[in-house]
């Protein structure tokens, strides 16, 4: 099955195919880690987040972008998440 591409002033997306939702939430994090395992679920978060493999358009830096809902799970995530 083809993937939908979502496209945002900053970034070009391609949802990961385990979000219970592709939306684009207001806290976005950008991680320059393009195959880094990323299992939300693990991260214990209170509110919707979703993963995308992104490609940042300023310098087609590729990635991946993890959008929260809540601004607390972005710093839960920030404190917890580890690259690879």
């Amino acid at each position: 099955m083809a993937t939908t591409t979502i496209t945002t002033e900053h970034y070009l997306l391609y949802p990961s195919p385990r979000n219970a939702q592709n939306v684009v939430f207001a806290h976005q994090l950008f991680l320059p880690y393009p195959y880094a395992l990323i299992h939300l679920p693990d991260f214990d978060l209170s509110g919707p987040c979703s993963l995308f493999a992104a490609c940042r358009k300023t310098d087609q830096k590729m990635g991946q972008l993890v959008t929260f809902e809540l601004a607390q799970d972005q710093a839960r995530f920030e404190r917890l998440f580890t690259p690879d």
